[in-house]
């Protein structure tokens, strides 16, 4: 039955959003790496207030093996107030979770309860079908529908990826979003600008490209992505692609300005072929076209080739590996997580040309393996992964596994499993939630109950 007034989590703008309550259940993604048994979603306390504040307190199993849960997203959210497709009788209630191996996509209720109730699975092939797309990765809740981007074509191995749009309250999968693909071909994250009808899209590669882990010769061969693509967003239309220079593998997460009257944002990089560096860019209007400047590097650290997975040897140093950023809902901080090194940076970016690092925490890392300040004694592998900042910006949810192959080749004595809190004012770690249990699954993605800063977009300034 739809609502008679908004869903409360939705707000107009990002001081409404950021002045909202605090969230006091997260959603965790986690899956198992040999496939044996099904993947979950977790919810951890989130409440300080709560005797079980740190604790998992609910538990979903999925009804299959091998889906290897990765990210996920609402429904619904705040673009449900847009003018130009309003939806403000929806409700944030159901979590669209992917599986990037199985290409399912599964439809959790979580509404009046703790554990999540699955109450829906979209199949491969009704994806492939009706979209032409496997492999669904990121989702975004717009105002006129439920957007997913898949990494795969309809052969599930090659692409070219793109986009699909489900429908928000049945979650049929609609159609393909691309009218006009022009050269794009290789898929991962999307985001837009929406009073302006401009998306962004990035490259990471297909699917034969990835899932086995990273292969070196399509690395130092500059074969992965290392573009951004401009599109027109109601038509679907193709209009511009910003190569970064193929020197700059994976440009992943992408993360626009909240404000919805500004047209810039933040793109992270991998890593560069050259020197093993890792950067984050700015993309921004100039004129008619978009532009795109690199504002932060952050070196490879020498390390002794007998302590670096087989992978990094011949190259003596561990790369800082950037998989994820994250940005503040004023648009002040930028959170860039380095999973190699095991670093989690802080910037002010008040002047999105020229961040300012401001803060910095190290945990886990391939070489460092620093331990989290609750258990000092506990070496930690796997490093900052995926980035959530609340919408206040007063805490920051981090996991410590980046993609089951992956994690393998970087950490091959075991990536372990842990998610962890940042208190943002002090810029330290939270010592009373720190969870390391997560019945023998590995963490990926976070979701904070009522949106977090990555979830929503805004059409009121």
């Amino acid at each position: 039955m739809a609502l008679w007034t908004p869903d409360p989590t939705f707000y107009p703008s990002p001081r409404d959003a950021a002045a909202g309550p605090p969230e006091k259940l997260a959603y965790v993604a986690a899956f198992d790496r040999k496939a044996e048994r099904p993947d979950a979603i977790a919810v951890l306390d989130t409440d300080p207030a709560s005797a079980t504040y740190g604790e998992l307190v609910g538990w979903t199993d999925l009804p299959n093996t091998g889906d290897e849960l990765h990210h996920f997203g609402w429904n619904a959210c705040s673009s449900a107030l847009c003018p130009s497709a309003p939806h403000p009788h929806t409700e944030r209630r159901y979590l669209v979770v992917p599986g990037l191996r199985s290409s399912r996509i599964h439809i959790f209720d979580t509404k009046d309860r703790i554990s999540p109730e699955l109450v829906k699975v979209i199949e491969a092939d009704e994806l492939a079908v009706k979209a032409g797309y496997s492999r669904p990765h990121t989702v975004h809740c717009g105002p006129d529908g439920l957007y997913v981007s898949a990494l795969g074509g309809v052969n599930g191995e090659e692409g070219p990826g793109g986009i699909a749009v489900l429908d928000h309250r049945t979650f049929e999968v609609r159609r393909r979003w691309e009218s006009e693909r022009g050269p794009q071909y290789l898929a991962y994250d999307f985001w837009w600008h929406l009073n302006h009808d401009v998306l962004i899209t990035s490259e990471w590669g297909t699917p034969s490209m990835i899932e086995d882990g990273l292969v070196g010769e399509l690395l130092l061969g500059r074969k992965y992505g290392h573009r951004l693509h401009v599109w027109d967003l109601p038509k679907g239309r193709h209009l511009q692609e910003i190569d970064l220079g193929d020197q700059y593998q994976m440009p992943l997460e992408l993360r626009p300005a909240h404000d919805p009257t500004r047209q810039y944002g933040f793109v992270g990089v991998v890593t560069s072929v050259e020197d093993l560096s890792a950067s984050v860019w700015l993309w921004f209007r100039e004129g008619e076209q978009f532009a795109v400047r690199k504002v932060i590097t952050i070196p490879a650290e020498p390390a002794d080739a007998a302590d670096l997975p087989p992978l990094l040897q011949p190259f003596g140093a561990v790369p800082p590996l950037v998989t994820d950023i994250d940005l503040s809902v004023d648009d002040q901080r930028l959170y860039v997580s380095c999973w190699g090194t095991g670093e989690l940076k802080q910037y002010d970016v008040a002047d999105p040309f020229n961040p300012v690092e401001i803060g910095s925490l190290r945990i886990g890392g391939i070489t460092g393996r620093t331990p989290h300040p609750a258990r000092p004694g506990q070496e930690l592998r796997g490093g900052p992964q995926m980035v959530e900042v609340s919408r206040d910006g007063k805490r920051v949810y981090l996991t410590n596994s980046l993609y089951g192959a992956w994690d393998d080749q970087f950490y091959p004595e075991g990536v372990g499993s842990w998610l962890a809190k940042v208190d943002t004012d002090a810029f330290a770690f939270d010592e009373r939630l720190f969870v390391t249990d997560f019945r023998g699954l590995r963490p990926h993605q976070v979701k904070l109950q009522g949106g977090d800063a990555s979830s929503d977009s805004y059409c009121f300034p």
